[in-house]
């Protein structure tokens, strides 16, 4: 499976509508507020409009969108303006576990070897968890019902031809929400806090239901307390910064 190129749209989607690179479909959007804007026909019919020509990156954005729901789009355009895609993660997540092992004399020493550091097939393996990670935090809220399932499926199958990641992502978007059943694919400390940083960016968390998926995602993925907070600082440092 390529899973690391359709993560990698995923996250820069947000990016590329508000900085006008998806070409002139964006650009009442991202004046009317980025995703949030163009899903609420902010670009002159909102998705549907957008999705008809205008490019890779509208369409990762169209699915993206799909995945967040209405209320949170317009919150990811503006941390996915500073977040800037894959590239991204690993560094944030390099940051913060590099700290946490400063901190604590119990932590797993040597240099972290999150994706951005890592070989090609590492990568993909680091990019399929991120991305069960950011499908399962999408259905946090409850908003992913049947008929989103269908039309998220939808966005993403037009993004790969990969027949065996298009399975994947179905069987992913149509299982029950379980923080346990995603922890399982972090193999690595480093990938559990890749997995927790695109979790965080994914969740609204003065939301009760998806602050409480967050705090049972961070148990289930062994987190260490003192690394789940400054994995939370990094990310909040990264969306202030712009």
């Amino acid at each position: 499976m390529n899973t690391r190129g359709l993560l990698d749209q995923l996250l820069k989607s947000g990016q590329d509508l508000l900085q006008n690179k998806t070409g002139p479909a964006s650009s009442k959007g991202a004046a009317d507020g980025g995703l949030g804007g163009l899903l609420s026909g902010g670009a002159g019919g909102g998705l549907g409009s957008l999705l008809t020509g205008a490019g890779g990156g509208a369409l990762a954005a169209g699915a993206m969108g799909l995945l967040l729901g209405n209320k949170k789009a317009r919150k990811f355009g503006g941390k996915a303006l500073t977040y800037g895609g894959l590239a991204a993660l690993g560094v944030i997540a390099y940051k913060a576990y590099g700290n946490w092992q400063a901190q604590q004399a119990q932590a797993p020493q040597g240099e972290p070897q999150t994706l951005d550091r890592l070989p090609a097939p590492q990568v993909e393996q680091h990019s399929q968890a991120i991305l069960k990670a950011l499908v399962a935090a999408a259905k946090a809220d409850g908003h992913v019902d049947a008929r989103e399932r269908q039309l998220i499926e939808g966005e993403l199958v037009k993004l790969t031809q990969d027949a065996e990641l298009r399975h994947w992502l179905d069987a992913e978007l149509n299982k029950p929400l379980d923080p346990a059943e995603v922890a399982r694919a972090a193999s690595s400390p480093e990938m559990a806090a890749e997995m927790y940083i695109a979790s965080v960016l994914m969740v609204d968390e003065e939301h009760f239901m998806e602050r409480a998926y967050l705090e049972e995602l961070a148990r289930q993925l062994k987190l260490d307390p003192a690394l789940k907070s400054e994995l939370e600082v990094q990310v909040r440092a990264e969306l202030n910064a712009g």
